[in-house]
């Protein structure tokens, strides 16, 4: 299915499609797959009762990884260095603006994290620091009073902190059919709240 052809009606299942077939991928150096990773990260929104848009947040926050899968965007995406801004762009037709932010926030909160709080950066995993580098390392202090302008920024440095928690082997969670109903249900409002405006 091309991008052109996805619709609010077939955006989750075309997801879960990405997910089952290439969930199992490693993450970037790190002792989990990528679908174990995106789950860990909704399981630790919903031990903290976190609202839909953010569980479904952290479940998606590195759909960007995934990009070639929509058609628009590198056919080769195996090395995405920006899967941030990506994987905003791919859901922004489908999903609410602080599910969107938070994916595409989720590096820039890393960023401000590290820049924010003393503590976090002994918190990051091996390739985590790694990746920063790459990244920028810490924001200085005019990045921080930009990042704070955004609406979102605090439901995306959530998100953050369940990204970088969402690290560990064997970790017991859902499987990623048992959050279909809840992102069916952020699209469908999503959906019909474009309608009503």
């Amino acid at each position: 299915m091309s991008e052109k052809q996805l619709s609010s009606d077939s955006i989750v299942e075309f997801i879960a499609d990405i997910f089952e077939r290439r969930g199992a991928e490693s993450y970037l150096g790190e002792q989990v797959t990528m679908s174990e990773h995106m789950l860990q990260g909704a399981w630790l929104a919903e031990q903290e009762a976190a609202p839909e848009a953010l569980i479904a947040a952290a479940l998606l926050h590195d759909i960007g990884h995934y990009t070639s899968e929509f058609g628009a965007y590198s056919p080769d995406d195996v090395e995405d260095n920006h899967h941030d801004e990506a994987g905003g762009r791919v859901l922004e037709p489908f999903f609410p603006p602080v599910i969107v932010e938070c994916v595409r926030l989720h590096v820039a909160a890393k960023r401000y994290l590290c820049a924010t709080d003393p503590t976090y950066f002994g918190k990051l995993s091996q390739a985590s620091v790694h990746t920063l580098s790459l990244q920028g390392g810490p924001m200085d202090a005019g990045e921080v009073a930009e990042f704070r302008q955004n609406p979102f920024h605090e439901e995306a440095v959530r998100v953050r902190l369940w990204d970088e928690g969402g690290k560990v082997p064997g970790m017991k969670t859902k499987v990623f059919r048992d959050y279909v109903p809840l992102l069916e249900r952020v699209v469908k409002r999503f959906a019909e709240e474009k309608t009503a405006a």
